[in-house]
């Protein structure tokens, strides 16, 4: 089990980085010894336990997970609520939090490495894609039914400088395989090595345990064996 802890989200070279801000929170989960590190971001819902036991997971498997909390304690289990927070985000202080939650985890004492891996769900998917271009830091990417919907975030995907890898839903109408499709392709055209699997028969959110309405236990399993084998392969 983690714990929540305390992280700083000021300073730094990003360039959407300007400005100062107290102290970010977030979980920390990790075995006892050093250990590849994983930026985890979560989905519209805030940083719920469904997040929390991801970096759980991680952290059995080896890897030190962080979850950034980038709603600052809010959280909902109401769509229309979610929605509004996640149009709600302040974007420049989202990317200057996670690209300050992947320094402070690459310098964390339980992380080893040459930089880190993102990982995310949802709205976190298509923020782990933005963090991969905003941070040298991250490695690989790891994005499960991840779209963009923020108008003034247009993330540069020339600038990465990892691995991809994505995880899209065959039922899908928000993230939909489409979504997928085009952005293996637009990696691919600028050098980035991406892998696109999607999963038939199966809705958005198929990973989350904690919606029985939509998960997919098969599909679930597949993709967490997968992503398993890509952080270890980009992170040792």
């Amino acid at each position: 089990m983690g714990d929540i802890v305390e992280y700083p989200t000021n300073g730094g070279s990003s360039s959407r980085s300007e400005g100062r801000s107290g102290p970010g929170q977030g979980y920390l989960a990790g075995p006892d010894g050093a250990a590849p590190g994983v930026v985890v971001i979560q989905e519209w819902w805030g940083l719920v336990p469904h997040i929390r036991d991801v970096c759980d997971r991680l952290a059995a498997e080896g890897f030190t997970a962080f979850a950034p909390d980038l709603f600052h304690g809010e959280t909902t289990t109401e769509p229309d609520e979610a929605g509004k927070l996640m149009m709600a985000l302040d974007m420049d202080r989202a990317a200057r939090e996670m690209v300050r939650a992947a320094e402070f985890l690459q310098a964390h004492e339980r992380t080893h490495g040459q930089g880190v891996g993102g990982i995310g769900f949802c709205m976190g998917g298509g923020l782990a894609l933005y963090l991969a271009t905003l941070s040298p830091l991250v490695k690989a990417a790891v994005v499960f039914y991840g779209a963009i919907p923020w108008e003034q975030v247009q993330p540069d995907l020339s600038k990465i400088e990892g691995a991809v890898q994505l995880h899209y839903a065959e039922n899908d109408d928000w993230a939909t395989p489409h979504v997928g499709r085009q952005t293996e392709q637009q990696l691919r055209q600028l050098g980035v090595e991406a892998e696109l699997f999607v999963y038939p028969g199966v809705s958005h959110a198929f990973f989350n345990d904690a919606r029985p309405e939509v998960y997919d236990e098969h599909a679930a399993r597949q993709a967490w064996v997968r992503t398993l084998e890509f952080l270890r392969a980009k992170l040792g």
